[in-house]
C-alpha cells in the first residue's frame, strides 16, 4: 500500500469520525418548521419548542447585543425595561461537529494592513468562547444548530446582579422559560430573538431569619419566581466608510472603549480612544446647508401618555437646530414608534418610557461598534416618575389648593412638562455622543447636558414665579459641540485641523466644559462642576434659594396637598421644600479648597489651574456654617403640628424624614437631615487635604483648621438657646461631634486631616471642662455630660461612628 493511498484512507476515516452524526441536508431538519429569513435565518419548531439557527458565515465578525426587554421594575436593583447589556464583537467558528461563538478581543489590536502584525496581537491575548453548539446538519458552507439553550440562558447576568444586591441566589429555570415568538424576527441586516426567562431561587436572610432586603416582594408577584424578557440581537457590521473620531478630552464627547493599538509608531501613544457618534454625511456639499444621505431618526415609545408624549417629542426635536447649525437640513428627526416595531430592534433609535416602583435615574445608552465608536442604535430610558417629582416640588412651592379647591394652576403642569422636554433632550444628547457638562449652569444654561435645578424667581407682587424654571432649546455649547462632532467637510479638507478650529473657537468664547469625574463627588475641586445648581455666583444663588425656601415654608399649609389626601402626606411635600438648598450647598462648598482648571493640552493656550481666592473661600465657609444656625433649621411655628402619624395604607418610606419619635412626626428630624448634608460638604476629607495643601504653599489661604475653628465657634461655643431652637442646637452639636469622630477614624483621610479632627474634638472636650459648668439649663447640662462621655469612649480606629442621620434621597431631583 502506497503512502498516498494510506494517507487518503486515513483522511476518509478522520472525516467519517469528525462529521456530525446527522450531517443531512438542512431541509430535512427544517421541513415543516416556521422559517424566518434574514441576516441569520431562524427556524421555529413549534412541536418541540426549539429555535434553530442557520449559520452561513463562519469566521465573519458581527455584533452580538444582549438586552433586557422587560424588566424587574425596581430602581434600586437597576434592572429596567429596555436596559442594554454589553455590546460584543463575535464570530462563529467551526471545528468538526462543533460551532463555537467566539467573542473577539477588541481591547488589544493592531490597526495595520499587515495580516501578520494583526495576527501577532490577536494571538497574544485571550478571546472568550461564549457558547458551543453541536451541528445538526451541514450543507456546504451552511451549518444548522439548535440555539434554544443559548437564547434561554442568563445573558444579562441577572442572577449575579441579584446576588450582589443581597436579594438571594437565583438561576434560570428552563422549565419556566421559552422563546417569545412575537418579538423573534429576522431582517436583512439583523436577526432579533426574544425569550421569556424565569429565575427561581430563595431570598437572602440574615442570621435571625430576617430578609436582607424587602425589594423583590414590592415588584414581583412571587419573590421565588422572577420572570423577565431577555433580547438578543445578531447584527451585521456597518458598511465601510465611517471615519472614527479620536477623542479630544476638551470636547465633551462620550468615549468609546479605550484600546491598545500595537501598530502605533514608537513614540506615539499606545492607548487609543474614539468618541462615539452616529454616522452622518451630507448628500452634497453645495450650499451652506443640505440634506443628509441618511438622517438620524429617533422614535418615541407609544406607551407615553399625553401631555408627556408631546413634551418628549418637542424636547428631543430640539437637537435638529444643532444639526442645522452644523450644515444639515432636517438631519435629526423624531417620530412615533410604528405600531408593529420592536423597541429592542437595533434598527430603531428609541426613547422608551420606563416605569419603576420608586423614582430613579433616566439615562441614554447606545449600541456602539466596538471597533470604531460608531453608534448603531441610541436607546433612551426615561423614568416615568420624574415628571411627578417636579409636580410635587411645584405643589410645595405654590401651596395651590387654597380654600379647599383642587383647581391646579397651569404653571405647575407647565413646569413639570418643561422639565420633561429638557430631560428628553438631555438623554438623547448622550445617545448622539455628548457627555455631561456640569459647568453649563455657570454659562447661562449653555447646555442641556447639565443637571438643571428649577429656577424659581419672585414676581413683582412678591409671589413665586415658575415661568423660567427650565430652559427651552439646546444651548450654545450643545450647538457648537455638535458642529465639532458631526460637520461633514468637503473632500480635500484637513478634517483634523478643521475640527480643531471649531473646538478652539468653543474654548476661546468661554464655553466651559466640566465632566462627571470633576463634579459628581461633592469633594471634587472644580467650583464650576456641580449637579442641580444654578447661576455663575454659587453664594448669591444659595442666598436666593434660602429666600425662596423661607417664603414657601412660611406659606406651608394643608393647601400643598389636594383635598381628600391624608394629612400625613404633608411630609412628602415638605421634604423637597425644606431641603430646597441641598444641592446649592455643594456648589458653595466647592469654593472651599476649590481650584478652577481646564482640560489642557500642551500648547493649546488654555490657562493653568487657579486656586479660588482666599476671601471667596472664607465667604463660602461663613455661608455654610450659617446654614447650621438654629434659626435657619427650625420649622415655622405650627408646621410640625399639622403632620399627624401615618394612616393605614400610607406607611413611611425613604422619601420621608428619619424619626426617633415612633409614629409621631419628629420636629427635629428635618434639621438633622439638613445638618448632615451641610457637614458632609464642610468636612469632606478631599476638601480638607486641599485646604491644607494650598495653605502650606501660601499661608493666605485658609487651612482646614480655620474652617474647624469657625465651625466650633458657630455650634459648640455659642450660648445655649431654649425651646425648639435650643433642642436643634444641641442636636447639631452632637452631629458635629460625631462627624468629627468619623473624620478622625477615616483611613482614607490624610494624617494631618485626622489630627485636625482630633484636635477639634479635644477643643470641645476642653471647653466642656472649663466653660460649660453651671452655665445653662438642665437640658444643656445633660447634653454636655453626654458629649464628654462620648468623647471619652471615642475609638478613632472604628470603621464608623454610630448615630449618623440618613436624609431623604435627593438625586434625581425630587423629594
Amino acid at each position: 500500500m502506497t503512502h498516498r493511498l494510506l494517507f487518503g484512507l486515513l483522511a476518509l476515516l478522520f472525516t467519517l469520525i469528525t462529521a456530525p452524526a446527522h450531517a443531512d441536508a438542512l431541509d430535512e431538519h427544517t421541513d415543516g418548521l416556521t422559517h424566518l429569513e434574514g441576516y441569520f435565518d431562524l427556524y421555529w419548531d413549534d412541536d418541540e419548542g426549539r429555535l434553530l439557527l442557520r449559520i452561513d458565515r463562519m469566521d465573519d465578525p458581527f455584533i452580538y447585543q444582549a438586552s433586557m426587554a422587560r424588566g424587574v421594575g425596581s430602581n434600586d436593583l437597576g434592572l429596567d425595561r429596555g436596559q442594554l447589556g454589553d455590546t460584543r464583537l463575535v464570530a462563529f467558528q467551526r471545528t468538526g461537529p462543533k460551532v463555537l461563538l467566539v467573542e473577539l478581543n477588541t481591547t488589544y489590536r493592531a490597526n495595520s494592513d499587515d495580516a501578520a502584525e494583526r495576527a501577532a496581537v490577536a494571538h497574544s491575548f485571550a478571546r472568550s468562547v461564549i457558547w458551543g453548539f453541536d451541528a445538526l446538519a451541514v450543507d456546504g458552507d451552511s451549518v444548522l444548530v439548535d440555539a434554544t439553550e443559548f437564547f434561554l440562558r442568563d445573558a444579562h447576568g441577572l442572577g449575579e446582579r441579584l446576588a450582589r444586591a443581597k436579594q438571594g441566589r437565583y438561576q434560570v429555570d428552563s422549565g419556566r422559560s421559552a422563546i417569545w415568538l412575537p418579538r423573534t424576527r429576522a431582517f436583512p441586516d439583523n436577526t432579533e430573538i426574544e425569550a421569556v426567562i424565569t429565575y427561581t431561587g430563595d431570598r437572602a436572610f440574615d442570621g435571625n431569619g430576617r430578609p436582607l432586603s424587602d425589594i423583590l416582594p414590592t415588584v414581583v408577584p412571587e419573590a421565588g419566581a422572577i420572570t423577565v424578557h431577555l433580547h438578543h440581537s445578531l447584527v451585521r457590521l456597518p458598511s465601510p466608510g465611517y471615519t472614527p473620531l479620536p477623542l479630544d478630552p476638551r470636547a465633551g464627547m462620550v468615549p468609546a472603549r479605550t484600546f491598545a493599538d500595537y501598530a502605533s509608531p514608537i513614540g506615539e501613544p499606545l492607548e487609543v480612544t474614539y468618541a462615539v457618534r452616529h454616522r452622518l454625511q451630507r448628500a452634497s456639499h453645495e450650499g451652506a446647508t443640505g440634506p443628509a444621505v441618511e438622517p438620524i431618526v429617533y422614535y418615541v415609545d407609544p406607551g407615553v401618555p399625553e401631555p408627556v408624549r408631546s413634551a418628549l417629542l418637542d424636547g428631543a426635536a430640539w437637537w435638529n437646530t444643532a444639526f442645522e447649525a452644523a450644515g444639515y437640513e432636517d438631519a435629526f428627526q423624531v417620530r412615533m414608534l410604528p405600531e408593529d416595531a420592536d423597541p429592542m430592534d437595533v434598527r430603531y433609535n428609541v426613547i422608551q418610557w420606563v416605569h419603576r416602583s420608586t423614582r430613579g435615574w433616566s439615562y441614554g445608552s447606545s449600541v456602539v461598534d466596538p471597533r470604531t465608536g460608531e453608534i448603531i442604535k441610541g436607546h433612551v430610558t426615561l423614568g416615568s416618575l420624574r415628571v411627578r417629582q417636579d409636580y410635587l416640588i411645584a405643589e410645595g412651592l405654590l401651596a395651590p389648593y387654597q380654600d379647599g379647591s383642587d383647581a391646579v394652576p397651569p404653571e405647575m403642569l407647565e413646569m413639570s412638562l418643561a422639565r420633561i422636554r429638557q430631560l428628553s433632550a438631555h438623554e438623547v444628547g448622550h445617545t448622539i455622543g455628548l457627555h455631561h457638562n456640569f459647568a453649563a449652569s455657570v454659562n447661562d444654561r449653555s447646555s442641556v447636558m447639565d443637571y438643571p435645578f428649577p429656577k424659581v424667581g419672585f414676581a413683582a407682587d412678591g409671589s413665586l414665579d415658575l415661568s423660567d424654571a427650565y430652559g427651552v432649546g439646546v444651548g450654545e455649547w450643545d450647538r457648537r459641540t455638535i458642529d465639532y462632532a458631526y460637520r461633514d467637510f468637503p473632500a480635500g479638507t484637513d478634517e483634523a485641523a478643521a475640527r480643531g478650529a471649531i473646538l478652539e473657537g468653543i474654548i476661546a468664547d468661554g464655553l466651559l466644559f466640566v465632566s462627571d469625574s470633576d463634579s459628581r463627588n461633592p469633594g471634587t475641586a472644580h467650583p464650576d462642576g456641580n449637579l442641580w445648581d444654578n447661576g455663575a455666583d454659587a453664594i448669591a444663588e444659595f442666598e436666593h434659594l434660602v429666600a425662596v425656601r423661607d417664603y414657601a415654608l412660611g406659606r406651608f399649609s394643608p393647601a400643598v396637598i389636594r383635598p381628600g389626601r391624608p394629612m400625613a402626606t404633608l411630609e412628602e411635600a415638605l421634604v423637597p421644600i425644606y431641603l430646597l438648598h441641598r444641592f446649592q450647598l455643594q456648589a458653595v462648598g466647592k469654593l472651599i479648597g476649590g481650584e478652577r482648571f481646564r482640560y489642557n493640552l500642551r500648547g493649546d493656550g488654555q490657562p493653568l489651574p487657579a486656586i479660588v481666592d482666599a476671601d471667596r473661600q472664607r465667604q463660602a465657609i461663613d455661608t455654610l456654617v450659617g446654614a447650621l444656625s438654629p434659626g435657619m433649621l427650625v420649622l415655622p411655628e405650627g408646621l410640625a403640628a399639622m403632620i399627624p402619624p401615618r394612616p393605614p395604607g400610607h406607611p413611611r418610606d425613604r422619601e420621608t424624614f428619619d424619626r426617633r419619635t415612633g409614629p409621631a412626626f419628629d420636629p427635629l428630624a428635618p434639621a438633622a437631615a439638613a445638618t448632615g448634608l451641610t457637614l458632609d460638604v464642610l468636612l469632606h476629607p478631599w476638601r480638607a487635604a486641599r485646604m491644607n495643601g494650598f495653605h502650606a504653599g501660601d499661608a493666605g489661604y485658609p487651612a482646614f483648621s480655620e474652617l474647624l475653628d469657625h465651625l466650633l465657634q458657630a455650634t459648640w461655643f455659642q450660648p445655649g438657646g431654649e425651646g425648639v431652637e435650643g433642642a436643634i442646637a444641641r442636636q447639631t452639636g452632637l452631629q458635629v461631634l460625631r462627624a468629627l469622630g468619623a473624620l478622625a477614624a477615616d483611613g482614607g483621610a490624610t494624617g494631618e486631616t485626622r489630627a485636625q479632627a482630633l484636635a477639634a474634638i479635644a477643643s470641645i472636650d476642653e471647653w466642656l471642662g472649663k466653660s460649660a459648668r453651671g452655665r445653662d439649663s438642665g437640658e444643656w447640662q445633660a447634653h454636655y455630660a453626654a458629649a464628654r462621655a462620648w468623647i471619652n469612649a471615642l475609638d478613632t480606629a472604628a470603621d464608623g461612628v454610630p448615630g449618623q442621620v440618613t436624609p431623604p434621597p435627593g438625586s434625581p431631583i425630587g423629594g
